[in-house]
């Protein structure tokens, strides 16, 4: 066998040294299938005879994401890894397995944390490639990274509820020294305060909100057990937006919104129920620029969309693995070009939509 996997190291060697020349990139896509007539899929649907709000653009699921051009060196290079798999037993493409949550920085790449890999996705569009972050902190591996956030000079915040504490790493991955060891019991969601240079983590089963700064020393605590307005039971994803920090408050079935600079209770949003439009295992939270207010919906597979008023708009999904359904889903976030992205845990993906604006409440405050 080591005779066989020599040969193979050779015969490889010689087949890319001899297509070595003008190497052309592969092509990003989020991989719309014509086939299904995905890009006709839109909520409110036409049939409804209402205007579209949303429109489904794709997913992520890893490697697959990144298509190799079809010229003749390509597909001799691809012969000769073909031909090294054979030999070798190489690995499968890499591919999202339970994809917990997401951002996009500043240059468009997308981040997604998965507890399945214990590792953080890199969909880079521009270079275009695919990395993956499985460091903590030193040589610690993540175990659990759920809640992801951005902080300054390019940093990124990664929360891992198994190792207790919220790892910070340089833009390229590389871990520094991590924040809330020994302070943490279990980390889910976390977000940054850019504004105030501060931290937010939702720590689960301590039932509150710890709020660190940047050398990692905790300032204040929010919350406590209990199901009054303020209070929490197992808060698991947050998000800052419009000088608001919402939580997703999943015990008690809501989304508690407070705000920043204070953190005194400004409302809620949804209640406990079985019809849709009510929560049972809320998970996710965001915002969109039109302030729409998005929350993941775990237990009956829907994305759900209200106001800022915390009024029920509308639902996209149901169970299942098709385009616009979902199987467990977990996480939230939305970029910059309103973009939805849903992190779909039990179909090994993320989703994607594009909000088109409509009847969003602009009016600051």
């Amino acid at each position: 066998m080591r005779l066989l996997r020599g040969f193979g190291w050779m015969v490889l060697s010689l087949m890319v040294s001899a297509c070595a020349g003008v190497r052309e990139k592969p092509q990003f896509t989020m991989g719309l299938d014509a086939s299904r007539n995905t890009w006709r899929l839109m909520w409110p649907s036409a049939s409804d005879h209402e205007i579209p709000r949303y429109f489904y653009v794709g997913q992520l699921t890893g490697e697959n994401n990144f298509i190799q051009p079809k010229s003749s060196e390509k597909s001799l290079k691809r012969a000769a890894l073909w031909f090294f798999d054979l030999v070798s037993g190489e690995a499968p493409p890499i591919v999202l397995d339970r994809p917990q949550a997401g951002v996009v920085d500043e240059s468009g790449r997308i981040l997604v944390t998965d507890i399945g890999r214990g590792q953080v996705f890199v969909f880079d569009e521009i270079t275009p490639e695919l990395l993956t972050w499985d460091k903590a902190e030193g040589l610690t591996s993540f175990i659990s990274p759920v809640g992801i956030a951005l902080g300054p000079e390019g940093q990124v915040f990664v929360a891992d509820a198994d190792l207790g504490l919220v790892a910070r790493l340089d833009r390229a991955g590389n871990p520094l020294e991590s924040i809330g060891k020994g302070q943490l019991a279990r980390p889910n969601g976390v977000a940054y305060d850019a504004l105030r240079k501060t931290i937010y983590v939702a720590d689960t089963t301590a039932h509150k909100i710890k709020i660190f700064d940047l050398e990692g020393k905790l300032l204040d605590e929010i919350g406590e057990l209990g199901d009054g307005p303020g209070q929490f039971n197992f808060p698991t994803h947050i998000a800052i937006r419009h000088n608001r920090l919402y939580v997703t408050d999943t015990m008690n079935a809501r989304v508690q919104v407070l705000a920043l600079d204070s953190g005194t209770y400004q409302g809620t949003v949804g209640k406990r129920g079985m019809a849709i439009g009510d929560f049972t295992r809320p998970k996710g939270v965001a915002a969109d620029g039109g302030r729409n207010i998005y929350v993941v919906e775990a237990y009956f597979d829907h994305l759900l969309i209200f106001n800022r008023r915390g009024e029920f708009l509308m639902p996209i999904g149901g169970v299942g693995d098709a385009p616009g359904q979902f199987h467990l889903p977990a996480g939230v976030w939305v970029d910059v070009r309103n973009r939805v992205f849903v992190a779909d845990m039990m179909n090994s993906r993320v989703q994607v939509f594009q909000f088109l604006g409509g009847d969003a409440d602009n009016d600051a405050d």
